[in-house]
Order: C-alpha cells, then structure tokens, then sequence
C-alpha cells in the first residue's frame, strides 16, 4: 500500500531569537558559576511564521552570501493515530541545537561582557561599602579612645588643681599660726612692760587713773545709750514702714477687690443669669400682685361682712392682711435686689461679695437670685 508523506518546511531562524537564546546559555554558564547569585532567565517568544518570513528576508539583505537552501523533509506516516500532548505515554522529541553566526557571537560576548561589568561593579559597590564601614567603625574607636584620653587628662588636670589648693590652704594656716604666735609673743612683752611701768608709777597716777576712768566709763555709757537709742528708733522705724507697706498693700488689694469683675470675660455665664433674673423679676411681681389683690380683697370683706369681736376673727382677718402686706413689701425689697443684680450684671461686677470682695461661685450665683454675699460670709452673719 502506498504511504501518506508530509513534507514540513523547516521555519528560518530569526537573528533576535538566536542572540536571545545565546545570552540564555551565557546566563546559565554564569549561574553554573556563581550559584550564590541566580539572574532569572528571560522567556523566548515564539512568533508568527509570517513575521519569521520578514525577518528571514531582511537577514537574508544583509548577509546575501550565507543563504540556506530549504529543506525538504518527508516523514512517514503511521496507520495508528499521532498521541496527543495530554498523553504521558512518549515525551517530546528534544530541541535541536542552533547554529550560531559571528554577528550573533559578537552580539553574545557584548553582552556577556556587560553582565561581566555589572558584577564587577556591584562587587566594587560591595567592596567599597565594606571599607567604609570599616574606617567608620575605626574613626569610632578613634574617637572613643581620644575621649577616654580626655577623660584622663581631666582627671588628672583637676587632681593637680586639688592638691596645689590644699597645698596652699595648709601652707596658708602655718602662716597664720607663725603670725599669731609673734603677735602673742609682742603682746606678752607689751604687757609685761606695761605692769612694771604701772607699778612705778602707781601711787603717783592713781589718782588721775581714777578720773580718767570714771570720765572714760560716763563717755561710753552715754555713748552706748545713744546707740541703743538710735538702734530702738531704727527698728521703730522700720516696723513702721513695714506696717505702712502692708496697710498700703491691704488697702490696694482691697480696692482691686472692692473693684473686681469676676465674671466680665464670661459673657454667657451673665447672660444666663440676666434671663434667670428677669424670669424671677416677672415672677415676684406677680407674687406682688397676688398678695396685694388678696389683701384688698379681705379688706373689702372686712367692711362687708361684720365680725364678732368674741371669736377674734376679726383680729385674725388683719393680721393674715398684715402678714400678706409684709410679703408684698419683702417681695418689693428683692425686686429691688433684682434690679441692683442687673445693673450690676450691665458694668460686669455681678458674682463679687460685698463682704470679702471675692468671687461667688456659679452654683450659688444660679440657686439663689439675687445673692450679694458668698457662703462663708453668710454663715458669718
């Protein structure tokens, strides 16, 4: 039986692919090499057979000599099916190697060369690194040891200084001593022939001496009396200034407190309190009303109605008007309070005791409309 043939024209070899797949085969030397230091390989891209054709044409311009003749290869063809890639069963025939040109070679061994070139300056950048690590860790123990050499010299400087100072300071008191001594020594001479010459002449200047000592001891009395004197007034007098400074400093703190704004810089806080008065200003001044309505009222009943005078109720009538009367006053007295608090809140010097001059807390000042005084100077009262 005749056999089916296939002839399979060999695809040209495109001079980008074989450089690529020579520098592959450098890369893979050089990790062979090194295996400390692994480049990734990078992947061949298979492309279209019609831009193969392209390049194929374009090599063949610019080399006209190396021309290959094409191929023709017939493979026969079995009866039994061709195994498709998912089968395990037979592996993949193995690539062939290329052939390469001298362009494609020179191409190789440049970039073989830059590669060579970049581990020559990374080992460099390595190199240098560790060198200057190295004069830096050396300039750091330079510097310590100059610094402990300092340290040193310093102690030893102030050593020095100090024996030098106790040196001095004892050579100070010998002659200290050694003067005091001579000094002794005159003295004792001195005295030595004061007695003698006192002696001497002791019955004629005894009398004199008696004199002289008397006018002397009257002099330093009355001179020790005056200067105790003008000791006593001297202190008199400073007492009196120190009493003056602080009268004076009393009197300023209180006019700074008699003149003190606690809450001026707290504008709301007042603006509360201005609605909380007015609130309790129309408040009492419907209690006014209310007492005093009452009050007409039970006097109008009064004239009305007679009461028997046996039972006092006539009695009580006027003194629950009384009592309503004197409410209505009191009632009058805190509008009048109020009105005081509003004016007061107007200038800023709400919130400041009229006792001690200082500041009533915000509680007090919010509880109890109007207040004038603090609590501790109410409770005093």
């Amino acid at each position: 039986m005749p056999t089916n043939t296939k002839t399979v024209k060999r695809a040209p070899t495109k001079k980008g692919a074989v450089a690529k797949s020579a520098s592959k085969s450098l890369v893979k030397k050089s990790a062979q090499k090194s295996p400390s230091k692994k480049r990734p390989t990078k992947k061949v891209v298979k492309r279209a057979p019609a831009k193969k054709s392209l390049a194929r044409s374009s090599s063949a311009k610019k080399s006209p000599s190396k021309k290959r003749p094409m191929k023709k290869v017939t493979k026969k063809l079995p009866n039994k099916k061709v195994p498709t890639r998912k089968s395990p069963a037979k592996k993949p025939p193995a690539k062939k190697t290329k052939v390469l040109s001298s362009a494609q070679k020179a191409v190789a061994l440049k970039r073989a060369k830059a590669l060579a070139l970049a581990k020559a300056k990374k080992d460099r950048e390595i190199r240098t690194k560790a060198a200057v690590q190295k004069a830096l860790a050396r300039q750091r123990a330079l510097a310590l040891a100059k610094a402990k050499k300092d340290r040193e010299l310093k102690a030893r400087a102030r050593a020095k200084e100090k024996n030098a100072a106790q040196k001095a300071r004892a050579q100070a008191v010998a002659k200290a001593k050694k003067e005091h001594d001579a000094k002794a020594k005159i003295a004792a001479k001195e005295r030595e022939v004061s007695r003698k010459a006192r002696e001497k002449a002791a019955i004629e200047a005894k009398k004199q001496r008696d004199i002289e000592a008397k006018r002397k001891a009257i002099e330093a009395e009355k001179l020790r009396k005056l200067r105790e004197i003008e000791r006593r007034d001297a202190e008199e007098r400073k007492r009196q200034e120190r009493r003056d400074a602080e009268e004076r400093k009393r009197q300023e703190t209180l006019e700074r407190k008699m003149h003190s704004k606690p809450y001026a810089n707290d504008t709301a806080f007042l603006e509360e309190l201005r609605g909380l008065l007015l609130v309790t200003r129309a408040a009492t001044n419907a209690q006014i009303s209310v007492s005093e309505s009452e009050a007409n009222e039970m006097l109008v009943d009064r004239e009305r109605l007679e009461y028997d005078d046996e039972d006092g109720s006539s009695v009580a009538s006027d003194i629950q008007r009384d009592q309503l009367k004197d409410y209505a006053t009191a009632l009058r007295v805190k509008i009048d309070e109020i009105d005081v608090a509003l004016s007061r809140i107007d200038d800023g010097s709400y919130g400041r005791c009229d006792e001690c001059y200082e500041a009533i807390s915000q509680p007090r000042l919010r509880a109890q409309l109007p207040v004038f005084t603090c609590v501790s100077c109410r409770a005093s009262v």
